[in-house]
């Protein structure tokens, strides 16, 4: 991940903006995506590496704001950085509630923008290597055997062995065996670890417990 390049999307229909940005985006050694819409940057293949979005707030068609809630749903790893051509307090505001990362209004200094840009990025490496976690832990619990992941509810709902067995009908040793396959599959080194694992699969049940 600390190899690759990142990409920074810019979205404006201004095409001096565009460029004099993918100019600035460069320098910095990242690489710039233009788009002159916000459904052309939606037509746009997905990313797998660290990404953000300066986008224009007032688009033809689909309008920045709307953009940004489909990004919220469908793209999660790529921070918004909003830019506009006048200042407006209740787009603002809206914008920065629903995750925005930096709302600048032109003209703006080029650190002032490149410090978001830092900012944004070190986000989506954040969000891509959670994203990454958590498929790993999903599929460590997925070639758990539907017993096992019986005995890794109980396990790390406080039962001993000799309770988890009389509640599933099995003898202690077998709980046992059970319990140390779950272990080695989970990758948990002690109970305590697999019991924050399993707050990781299941925050609401954990939160509910």
């Amino acid at each position: 991940m600390s190899n690759v390049t990142p990409i920074v999307f810019i979205v404006d229909d201004d095409v001096s903006v565009r460029e004099s940005l993918q100019l600035l985006i460069q320098n910095e050694g990242w690489e710039p995506e233009p788009f002159s819409s916000a459904q052309q940057f939606l037509d746009h293949p997905r990313a797998s590496v660290p990404s953000c979005l300066i986008l224009d707030i007032s688009l033809p068609e689909l309008a920045g704001l709307e953009l940004q809630k489909r990004v919220a749903v469908e793209r999660t790893d790529v921070p918004i950085i909003f830019i506009t051509g006048y200042g407006d307090v209740p787009k603002t505001v809206q914008a920065m509630k629903a995750g925005a990362v930096e709302f600048l209004t032109k003209p703006f200094d080029d650190e002032v923008l490149l410090t978001a840009v830092r900012h944004a990025l070190e986000r989506s490496r954040l969000a891509i290597a959670r994203d990454a976690e958590m498929r790993e832990l999903r599929n460590r619990y997925a070639s758990l055997t539907a017993r096992e992941q019986q005995v890794m509810a109980l396990v790390v709902s406080g039962l001993l062995n000799k309770q988890i067995g009389g509640e599933l009908g099995i003898s202690e040793i077998t709980v046992k065996a059970h319990r140390g396959q779950v272990m080695q599959k989970m990758k948990a080194d002690s109970l305590a670890t697999l019991v924050k694992l399993a707050g990781k699969l299941h925050p609401v049940r954990a939160t509910a417990a």
